[in-house]
C-alpha cells in the first residue's frame, strides 16, 4: 500500500540503545506506507568548537565518522530488502543538520528518538529531539525508549 503522505522519511539515529525503538517505528511505517527511508547519523562537530584542529581532533572525528557509517550500515543490513533505503552522514549540529537535510530534501516525516534527559542535563545539553521538534517545518516523530518513563 504506498501513501500519499508518507513518500520519503527520515530516521535520525546515534546508534544507542535508547534509540532502536524509534528506528524500528520509522521501519515499519516506511513499510506500510511504501516510504523511501533516509537513515542518517550526524557527525557532532559543533561539540569540537573550541579544540584546536590538529591531529587529535581529526582523529576523533575519524573515529565518530566511522562509528556513523558502521551505525546506519547495520540499520540497512537489519532491515532487509522490503524498503528502499539510503545512508546519510551528516556534519555539523545535530538538531540543525537534521532539520536542514529534511526540507531540503523534500522529506515528509522525521522518526527520531529521544533519551529522555531531565532536570539539569536537559537545562544544560538541551535535547536534540526537542529542538527538531519546536524548529522544523518537516512533521516529526518522536518516540521514546524503552526503559523510559
Amino acid at each position: 500500500m504506498a501513501s500519499e503522505i508518507y513518500k520519503k522519511i527520515l530516521i535520525a539515529t546515534d546508534g544507542s540503545t535508547e534509540n532502536k525503538k524509534a528506528v524500528s517505528y520509522g521501519i515499519e511505517l516506511a513499510k506500510l506506507s511504501g516510504a523511501r527511508v533516509y537513515v542518517t547519523y550526524v557527525v557532532d562537530t559543533a561539540s569540537f568548537d573550541s579544540i584546536p584542529m590538529d591531529g587529535g581532533w581529526e582523529m576523533m572525528y575519524e573515529l565518530l565518522e566511522k562509528e556513523g557509517k558502521e551505525i546506519t550500515d547495520k540499520v540497512i543490513s537489519d532491515t532487509g530488502e522490503d524498503i528502499e533505503i539510503e545512508s546519510k552522514l551528516l556534519e555539523g549540529h545535530p538538531g540543525h543538520e537534521i532539520i536542514d537535510f529534511a526540507e531540503n530534501n523534500g522529506i515528509d516525516l522525521i522518526v527520531m528518538g529521544t533519551h529522555g534527559k531531565s532536570g539539569l542535563d536537559r537545562f544544560l545539553l538541551g535535547s536534540v529531539a526537542e529542538k527538531v521538534t519546536r524548529n522544523s517545518h518537516v512533521p516529526v516523530m518522536v518516540v521514546r525508549g524503552n526503559g523510559e518513563e
